[in-house]
């Protein structure tokens, strides 16, 4: 990945996989390499639930009840993926950086990609920028980068019917 893939790009993908999870680690290792992850190391089945727990660790991230909160979960989940920072050009496509050792899992790839990305994604465009869709009965997670930094709903399908029942409710 390049162009600081540990930003918006490791945000949304932490949220796609969060809100959509892989059920095998085909799909997994699919849906990486569709996000720009490469995968030039072996992948095990064990993979699969090590993620499911480094997503599960994410979203309580999301769910953080204030910037101090989240922050402090932030700093947990970079603990845990202890990852530093390197140069790499595997595959010749160029040198760039990873946070990540070498010969890590695909768990530890993600969680390392994710953590170093939430934390990127959060300094950078600021500590509220992840949530869940305002809409009650949606739980979708999702990663604001819209450029005022407003987000409330996963999706315009949300927006719109939210808008639509509190119409509805002021007649």
């Amino acid at each position: 990945m390049h162009l600081n893939p540990y930003g918006e790009y490791a945000v949304e993908l932490a949220a796609d996989l969060a809100n959509r999870r892989p059920r095998t680690i085909d799909e997994l290792v699919a849906r990486c390499i569709e996000a720009g992850v490469v995968v030039d190391f072996p992948v095990s089945e064990d993979d699969l639930g090590d993620v499911v727990a480094v997503l599960d660790r994410w979203a309580v991230i999301v769910d953080a009840a204030n910037e101090q909160d989240r922050a402090e979960q932030v700093n947990l989940l970079l603990a845990k993926a202890s990852a530093y920072p390197r140069l790499t050009n595997h595959a010749g496509d160029g040198w760039h950086l990873h946070y990540r050792d070498d010969q890590r899992s695909l768990a530890g790839v993600l969680e390392a990609l994710i953590a170093v990305g939430t934390a990127l994604h959060l300094v950078g465009r600021g500590m509220s920028r992840l949530g869940r869709c305002a809409v009650e009965e949606c739980t979708v997670i999702y990663a604001d980068t819209s450029r005022n930094g407003r987000q409330r709903y996963c999706s315009p399908r949300c927006a719109n019917r939210d808008a639509v029942r509190r119409h509805r409710s002021r007649c």
